[in-house]
Order: structure tokens, then C-alpha cells, then sequence
């Protein structure tokens, strides 16, 4: 579905999944060593009967966020 950058990333993606009412999980994107310190990229997987309402939901947010950004000012 999504590939989320870090953990918190992934855990925003599957909140607003959540509200609109898609089960969601995450899994690693790549082979992670347990023992490193860094913050991997995860997978926001959905059903896949689930996917046209995931998209829709992850791009109004998309939009959402570029209506709020504020220009700097010149």
C-alpha cells in the first residue's frame, strides 16, 4: 500500500487508516539488523479489498497538508 520513511511515519499513515475505518498493519520494507540503532522504513499494508478507500484516505490527507503549509515570506 504505502512505504512508510520511520516508525513514526508508519504510525500516522495506519491512525488516519484507522478513522477511515481500514484495517491496517505494518512490516519491515527492508532486511533490518535487530541490533541497529537507526529507524527503518516500514510497509503500511491493507486489505486488498481495501486499497481504492486507503488511497483516498492517504491522499486527502496529502492535500490536506499542502493546503495548511505556509509559504515563507519573501
Amino acid at each position: 500500500m504505502a512505504v512508510a520513511g520511520d516508525v513514526t511515519e508508519a504510525e500516522v499513515l495506519q491512525e488516519l487508516l484507522t478513522a477511515a475505518g481500514v484495517e491496517s498493519h505494518l512490516e519491515p520494507a527492508v532486511e533490518h539488523d535487530p541490533q541497529a540503532l537507526d529507524d527503518p522504513p516500514l510497509k503500511v499494508l491493507v486489505p486488498e479489498t481495501s486499497v481504492e478507500l486507503a488511497r483516498d484516505a492517504i491522499e486527502a490527507l496529502s492535500e490536506s497538508e499542502e493546503e495548511n503549509e505556509v509559504e515563507p515570506a519573501p
